[in-house]
């Protein structure tokens, strides 16, 4: 509890601190959204099926629950503030990618590997804001930073909208870039890390665990999104990726135990 209250803030680095975790939330919560206004610009552009463009949403969302897992180990191996700023500036820089992809499968590629970087940020947010305040105003951090969540689904298909109305499909990407620029600036000057226990070994680390792990969940999250598409069980894909994330989450968990 004591190293926890050494990352309370106070003043304007409290509120530089919140301002950045909530955008930085706002990034990715409105990503998530944003492009499913931009199917049908995007199929056209790309000469790509609707099967196909349905993947960027798809491989975005794969991404995120991919990393999620993984957030506690990478930030305790990296530091909070560094691992922050390095999936800020990986989600920024293929953001930009993102709007220069020339084809549909190097938009899909791009998309996942965004979302690699975006599903820390949600995660990591809500804890930067949390150790930020002392524990009495941590239930007005909690609704601060919940609102942002909240806003987030709301704000991105008319947002998209807006940007595919008065510009084209690339822009809906580009304008996380000064964003994410400037989050990444202030996260480097604000931001602190805890103190850490001593990092695990690289041979002390549970690759399997996690690699069974993100197969379950990315199996998982496959099934879910494309399941309706593909008439569920009809697919021989959705069935051998439902065994393959329920093999998964079974081993990972008899495997913790």
């Amino acid at each position: 509890m004591q190293d926890q209250n050494l990352l309370v803030e106070y003043g304007f680095r409290r509120v530089i601190i919140t301002i950045t975790a909530i955008f930085c939330a706002l990034l990715e919560i409105v990503d998530t959204t944003i492009v499913n206004v931009a199917l049908n610009e995007m199929r056209g552009n790309l000469g790509a099926t609707l099967t196909e463009v349905a993947w960027v949403i798809t491989a975005y969302a794969i991404g995120n629950v991919i990393i999620v897992p993984m957030t506690s180990w990478l930030s305790q191996q990296f530091g909070r503030r560094n691992y922050f700023a390095a999936s800020i500036m990986i989600f920024t820089v293929f953001s930009f990618l993102c709007g220069n992809a020339t084809n549909i499968w190097e938009l899909v590629i791009f998309r996942f590997i965004q979302g690699v970087g975006g599903g820390a940020l949600l995660v990591t947010s809500q804890t930067i804001i949390t150790e930020s305040y002392p524990p009495e105003k941590r239930g007005m951090a909690q609704a601060i930073y919940g609102l942002g969540v909240i806003i987030g689904p709301t704000l991105g298909p008319p947002l998209g909208g807006y940007i595919i109305d008065h510009y084209s499909w690339p822009y809906i990407f580009y304008i996380n870039i000064p964003i994410g620029i400037i989050a990444t600036l202030l996260t480097l000057q604000f931001v602190r890390s805890p103190r850490y226990a001593e990092k695990s070994l690289t041979s002390e680390i549970d690759w399997l665990g996690i690699g069974l792990l993100a197969l379950a969940v990315g199996s998982l999250q496959y099934v879910l999104e494309k399941g309706q598409d593909d008439d569920w069980f009809s697919s021989n894909t959705i069935i051998i990726l439902s065994v393959a994330a329920g093999l998964g989450l079974f081993f990972f968990i008899w495997r913790e135990l």
